[in-house]
């Protein structure tokens, strides 16, 4: 018997509601051999059917020989690019990015004839750290070969399936031009819990408070509280929260953030429409719910407490933006201004749990995270499928040189400065072009199972 997943739902993220019951009603699986292809294939379309949000629309069973892996794919909507399978003993099925191997991020530009990729974001702690990388540092040559129109899309998917990269960096300031080249040698590894650097700006006597946030972990409440208290304690009256490079995360440490960020919100106001098909039907969730599903250590009226002096959030946004962050973004909107500064957001709009073959005894079959819910808010808005378009558009890269996160100079955050102080007018003429890539840059979060 397969262990019954339908006690959890997480948004591509962490979030825990009862849901299905598998007690009863399990699909008879025919006599395929113990192990093989079609004893997979057809196990996976038998779930696929009964949790799968497009489930009606499926195809029909078609070659159970095939590889499980292929075979999960071909059931997807064409737009679903968010549901996966993948085996524990296959290292290879995981998603896989420079992001969750390195600990770093990348993008890439044109700047006088040639291709750099910008490092954009490194995690503390992280192989890539621990190297010597440091965002706004350029890439000029990946492994000993040299960046070009020709083969910058080629190189950064050789990065993400590459297990160690061998990098020539450069730096460019606007007084000093480009630095002379030195080489970075990067072991993957794995990168934990990140810092939330936060700090307060005061401009023409406003004070703003600047919060950023890697990734919304597991029992982040208590932590969003002290923050927030200092900032409350401070007196700030604007506040910018950047988002541009957070993929998710745990739904109820993003309710915490939501419940001190919303003004004049109770309990039992909702928060989360999620809308399934005929076997998951629609579930709402209020904030407390929501925080509820997986945060036992502090409460709704202690995150309340310390909401500051704002009527109004500026939000960092780009295409690394996804589950959580965006779920903020379009669940916030019914209950205080939200202004977003950036790019398209990634577009994560769906919302499921992961489904275990448990059938052969001490084996760990594949496991199946399709997509189960469409997320709405409380006034049923969503469909941002493919991504929420910012309120004001700007690129980060828009020369040679990048700033820190949180440094007054950064495009975003300056851009965030400008529109406070009604200084609109003072933009930035871009002087790269950015390029596109085939493979979407994200590190979107996977759906993880947790343990209430």
């Amino acid at each position: 018997m397969k262990k019954c997943p339908s006690a959890f739902i997480l948004p591509l993220f962490f979030l825990v509601i009862f849901i299905f019951s598998c007690s009863q009603d399990e699909p008879s699986v025919p006599a395929y051999k113990e192990g093989s292809n079609e004893y997979v294939n057809d196990w996976i379309y038998q779930q696929m059917k009964k949790y799968y949000r497009w489930s009606a629309t499926m195809p029909d069973q078609k070659d159970l020989s095939v590889n499980p892996k292929e075979y999960f794919a071909g059931l997807l909507q064409k737009e679903d690019i968010y549901s996966y399978a993948l085996h524990p003993a296959l290292p290879e099925t995981a998603p896989q990015s420079l992001r969750r191997k390195f600990g770093f991020d990348v993008s890439f530009f044109e700047f006088d004839g040639k291709i750099y990729g910008a490092i954009l974001y490194v995690l503390a702690d992280s192989p890539a750290k621990n190297n010597g990388l440091q965002r706004g540092q350029l890439i000029t040559k990946i492994d000993g070969t040299i960046l070009n129109q020709a083969n910058y899309d080629q190189l950064y998917q050789k990065m993400i399936a590459s297990a160690q990269l061998k990098l020539e960096i450069t730096s460019y300031t606007a007084q000093y031009g480009f630095s002379a080249s030195k080489e970075i040698s990067i072991v993957q590894g794995y990168t934990f819990s990140q810092p939330i650097p936060y700090r307060i700006i005061e401009d023409k006597n406003t004070k703003i408070g600047y919060v950023e946030i890697p990734h919304f972990d597991v029992g982040q409440a208590q932590l969003f509280q002290q923050i927030f208290q200092e900032l409350k304690s401070k007196s700030i009256t604007e506040l910018v929260l950047d988002l541009r490079y957070n993929g998710g995360g745990d739904i109820a440490s993003a309710t915490a953030l939501s419940i001190i960020l919303a003004p004049n919100i109770r309990s039992g106001d909702l928060f989360i429409k999620f809308e399934g098909n005929t076997n998951g039907g629609h579930v709402d969730q209020s904030f407390l719910q929501s925080l509820q599903s997986n945060e036992t250590k502090i409460t709704f009226e202690a995150l309340q407490s310390v909401h500051p002096a704002i009527n109004k959030v500026y939000i960092l946004c780009g295409n690394r933006t996804a589950s959580a962050s965006e779920l903020i973004i379009n669940n916030l909107k019914p209950y205080i201004n939200i202004i977003t500064i950036g790019e398209k957001t990634f577009g994560k709009d769906v919302a499921g749990f992961p489904i275990e073959d448990d059938r052969i005894a001490g084996t760990k079959g594949w496991i199946l995270y399709p997509a189960i819910y469409k997320l709405f808010n409380s006034r049923h808005e969503g469909e941002y499928s493919k991504g929420i378009h910012p309120t004001i558009y700007t690129n980060e890269v828009q020369g040679p040189e990048l700033f820190a996160l949180g440094d007054r100079s950064e495009i975003l955050l300056q851009t965030a400065l400008n529109t406070i102080s009604g200084n609109t007018g003072k933009t930035k003429t871009a002087t790269t072009q950015s390029l596109p890539l085939s493979v979407i840059p994200t590190d979107a979060d996977p759906l993880l199972r947790i343990t209430p």
